[in-house]
């Protein structure tokens, strides 16, 4: 079992050896694709939910499903604070600058660095040539609408698409980190271009929040796309996702480890690749055995605290990180707000900011009915590990008058 040979590379968006579990989904993006590669509008998805189930990388496959169809792909990621106005710009300079080259395009290409030039210019954003004069942003920029002007840019760049008869897809990661503004400006000019019948589509990937977002932004915006819950792999899955890599790597693994390992990781794609990865090494001969997967036990989860958890665990406040220790102290989740505020020894309205500004960064998602959930699966039991005296603050209930009275004999 030597450690070169090992199949497993756990990493922040890395394709899995074997990816399974998402065939209908990426059936569905293929399909969608297929209408841009003939003209058509391109109904895109949204794939949410729980950090490390696989966003990223079906964002990252259909990337590749539009580009060997011959589209024009932006990979893009938002970030907190960050406007899309710099995020849209050099993807859409990119995008021009290839569709440059199709010369029965040129005047509607034109067009669309005309738009280009218009955007970056009242968003103040410097912008390169792409083959047609573009000037630099004006010291005074005309009036801003953000809705009509983006429409515009996009609208621009997708009929210059259409005109040299190919397709532009958007994929853009992280899309939770949108402001209010941006992400309704974003979905207005995805509606636009449907409106026109145009082949420009988005893909996004984004935390549970993105929901709720998307329908406060615009009560249209669930046909427009096709949201698409991501979640942890089913136990054949699971098994298939481990096995295969494992045997295509000249090895193999007993029934009893993967029942292990699913028991640990509970389905959630990227521990399994954690999990899968430490046990090889721990292995010394085929098959990979329970015991294996138990030896590597302290090593996954101390490789998953350095990386997986304490990269997140490291951005909190103080008081961020005593209100996610109030959350796994009342366990896995979710969890009513006023519960999480009582283990605190506070008031709901007392916690209200700090819990705004974990789910801001990420790090939690509100629920129905006053809900509050882990964004990042198995999160609970890192913290209890990381601050292991934690004590609950909530006032002891005191023994009702019943309570004190003997019972009757």
């Amino acid at each position: 079992m030597r450690p070169a040979d090992n199949p497993f590379e756990p990493g922040a968006g890395t394709p899995p050896p074997e990816l399974v579990g998402r065939d209908l989904v990426l059936e569905d993006a293929s399909a969608a694709i297929e209408k841009g590669a003939k003209g058509r509008p391109i109904r895109g998805q949204v794939f949410y939910g729980l950090r490390g189930v696989g966003k990223t990388v079906l964002l990252r496959a259909v990337s590749d499903i539009a580009t060997a169809r011959g589209g024009l792909v932006a990979d893009l990621e938002t970030q907190e604070d960050k406007r899309i106005a710099d995020i849209i710009v050099p993807a859409m300079r990119t995008i021009l600058q290839q569709l440059s080259r199709v010369e029965q395009a040129k005047s509607a290409i034109q067009n669309a660095a005309t738009a280009l030039q218009s955007f970056a210019a009242k968003f103040k954003i410097k912008v390169e040539g792409v083959g047609f004069e573009i000037k630099e942003p004006g010291a005074a920029a005309e009036a801003v609408d953000l809705d009509a002007d983006l429409s515009a840019l996009l609208v621009a760049v997708a009929q210059a698409a259409k005109r040299a008869k190919k397709f532009v897809i958007l994929a853009l990661d992280e899309m939770q980190y949108l402001s209010t503004p941006d992400l309704t400006a974003l979905i207005t000019g995805i509606h636009a271009i449907n409106q026109k019948s145009l082949p420009l589509g988005l893909f996004g990937a984004a935390l549970p929040q993105v929901l709720a977002k998307a329908g406060n932004a615009r009560t249209y915006s669930e046909r427009l796309f096709q949201f698409v819950e991501i979640g942890a792999l089913s136990k054949p899955d699971s098994d298939r996702a481990v096995r295969v890599p494992i045997l295509a790597s000249k090895a193999d693994v007993t029934q009893a480890a993967l029942d292990l390992i699913f028991l640990k990781c509970r389905g959630y794609p990227y521990f399994l690749q954690e999990w899968g990865s430490r046990a090889w090494l721990a292995a010394r001969t085929s098959p990979i055995s329970e015991r294996d997967v138990a030896t590597a036990e302290a090593r996954t989860i101390e490789s998953l605290d350095k990386s997986f958890f304490r990269v997140r665990y490291d951005r909190l406040t103080q008081s961020e990180k005593e209100y996610l220790r109030a959350m796994a102290h009342l366990g896995a989740g979710p969890h009513k707000s006023g519960d999480v505020a009582k283990v605190l020894g506070k008031k709901t309205t007392q916690t209200d900011t700090v819990r705004s500004k974990v789910i801001a960064k990420g790090m939690a998602f509100a629920g129905q009915y006053g809900e509050v959930h882990f964004s990042v699966p198995l999160f609970d039991e890192f913290m209890r590990r990381e601050l292991p005296n934690f004590k609950s603050r909530a006032p002891k209930r005191r023994p009702s008058a019943d309570s004190k009275r003997p019972s009757p004999t």
